[in-house]
């Protein structure tokens, strides 16, 4: 005869067999606990429904406003996150977030002829840049640029975002005019 004691989580329960005859010796194997994990799948009370980017609908062939996009099929997307701890040049820490996000990637379907009717030439890259607000005016976009070397740049944008924070020292000879680190995150999406 056993007794169960059961836990119940919201994403697995526990349940324990104990034996309660105690006319059966103490070292017998029937006389141990016995537990078992049972998985349960999570249970939403509403759908969840993402949202569909621009990019998304484009890819899908969806009516899409594109006065301001030039529409891709996208491929994939790249992140990266760049610093600039002396010197205070937000465009260095934009070079190097994006630099960091395609630094870590090859691309060859489009050097190969991968994608059926897609040359290498018609790779198109949409940047978009989180930078702090009270540096955006100082970002030199065309130096950011250049970090790709090649694809049609379609959409560059700057948004709030990044952080300026302190780097903990001030070192004049490396161009410090205070102890400011700048921080720029980047995404770059990859398609055709």
């Amino acid at each position: 005869m056993t007794a169960s004691v059961v836990l119940k989580f919201p994403v697995f329960s526990i349940t324990e067999f104990r034996p309660l005859d105690r006319q059966i010796p103490k070292n017998h194997p029937s006389n141990s606990i016995k537990t078992y994990l049972y998985l349960k799948t999570p249970r939403f009370p509403r759908q969840l429904k993402a949202r569909t980017t621009l990019m998304e609908a484009a890819q899908s062939g969806s009516s899409v406003n594109t006065s301001t996009n030039a529409s891709m099929k996208l491929l994939f997307v790249e992140m990266g996150v760049g610093y600039d701890q002396h010197g205070q040049d937000i465009t260095s820490a934009a070079m190097r977030a994006c630099r960091d996000a395609i630094s870590s990637n090859s691309i060859p379907a489009f050097r190969r002829g991968s994608i059926p009717g897609v040359a290498s030439g018609q790779m198109k890259l949409q940047i978009k840049l989180g930078v702090p607000h009270s540096l955006q005016q100082s970002l030199d976009i065309q130096r950011v640029k250049s970090v790709f070397p090649y694809g049609e740049i379609v959409k560059f944008e700057v948004v709030d975002g990044g952080m300026i924070c302190s780097s903990g020292v001030l070192i004049e000879e490396m161009g410090d005019e205070n102890d400011d680190c700048y921080i720029v995150n980047a995404a770059v999406y990859v398609g055709y």
